[in-house]
């Protein structure tokens, strides 16, 4: 491997003076460690269980809570959030500030999902009776057997653990690894049993590329009105100039007195016009020289068609006029749009 460049030199090693490294086949080797200790816990994984917790959570009728306390809280809170992002109804419940009020969030309707290597957090401990008093179905998720925890809660699931990467088996690196697989994979789980679509899912991520490709339609992002750069076909082209470029539409939209769509003029057409009639361009009529044949899409199309409409052969176009009933122009919608518009 070669050497670092200088931006990137590491400090000294305080205890020997010398430049601290990090060997490759050191590095792969953890990773094949963790690979390892990972396989471990698919090949030891009590599928029962698992189907039993994920049969729980769908048939809950109230909120699926988690709560877990360090490294396993913040497990437990990105769990919830995928669940909240399938439309799922889940909640992260901080153990400590459910002691001083939040619990109240919690009724006999909702299930309390608590996430623990040990199963001996005793903050979570505490929360139990408390939790139990308002009715909540209680499960716990743990990796270390007869556990605490698991005793005093209405089913546990138990996630194998080999040992952890860390090499004092302290830090808890492997333990929160399998606690993500195993939550997340059961929320996909959820969602395919829930039947979720893939326009469900979208408008749960508006702000997204997904979301949008599956939620805005060509009226909610083309030109409208005063935007659109229109002319008629006996205007000349060279008393048209001003409105092809002014619009940034990269065109003009030929229309009759009644706005029904007669074809199209891009910035292209001009310089093929103009190379090939020379002065004659001062003479010659838009309607004279304008595609009459060109693509189009409707209003209520979805934004991403539109993107698809332009790139497809012969050759790629900037912009489709929008047109409605009777061919009756309404809009364009433009490359540069749908691209601002983030799709």
């Amino acid at each position: 491997m070669g050497s670092l460049p200088p931006s990137l030199d590491l400090p000294a090693d305080p205890k020997h003076g010398q430049q601290r490294q990090i060997d490759e086949s050191t590095l792969l080797n953890l990773f094949k460690a963790q690979q390892n200790h990972l396989n471990y816990f698919f090949r030891h994984l009590d599928l029962s269980q698992a189907l039993s917790f994920s049969q729980t959570l769908l048939n809950t009728t109230g909120t699926i809570f988690f709560s877990g306390v360090g490294k396993s809280g913040f497990v437990a809170n990105k769990i919830s959030q995928t669940l909240v992002s399938l439309g799922i109804r889940a909640s992260f419940l901080n153990p400590v500030d459910a002691l001083h009020g939040d619990i109240g969030a919690l009724s006999s309707l909702d299930v309390l999902v608590l996430f623990s290597k040990s199963g001996n957090t005793d903050e979570l401990l505490r929360l139990v009776p408390c939790a139990r008093a308002k009715g909540a179905y209680l499960v716990s998720v743990t990796s270390v057997e007869g556990n605490s925890l698991a005793s005093v809660c209405d089913m546990n699931v138990h996630l194998p653990l080999e040992r952890e990467l860390c090499p004092f088996d302290l830090a808890p690196v492997t333990s929160t690894a399998i606690q993500m697989v195993f939550g997340d994979t059961v929320a996909i789980a959820l969602m395919g049993a829930r039947n979720l679509t893939k326009e469900e899912y979208a408008t749960n991520h508006p702000a997204g590329r997904i979301g949008k490709s599956l939620i805005f339609k060509v009226k909610d992002v083309m030109k409208k009105q005063n935007e659109l750069p229109v002319c008629r076909e006996g205007d000349l082209i060279m008393d048209q100039l001003v409105e092809l470029t002014s619009k940034g539409c990269g065109c003009l939209l030929v229309v009759d007195p009644d706005h029904h769509l007669i074809g199209t003029f891009t910035d292209g057409d001009l310089r093929r016009t103009l190379k090939a009639s020379g002065e004659a361009i001062f003479k010659l009529t838009v309607g004279e020289m304008c595609n009459r044949n060109p693509r189009t899409i409707g209003p209520d199309a979805m934004a991403v068609e539109a993107m698809k409409k332009m790139e497809s052969p012969p050759s790629p176009v900037q912009f489709l006029p929008v047109i409605r009933d009777q061919n009756v122009l309404i809009g364009i919608i433009t490359l540069h749009g749908l691209v601002s518009a983030g799709l």
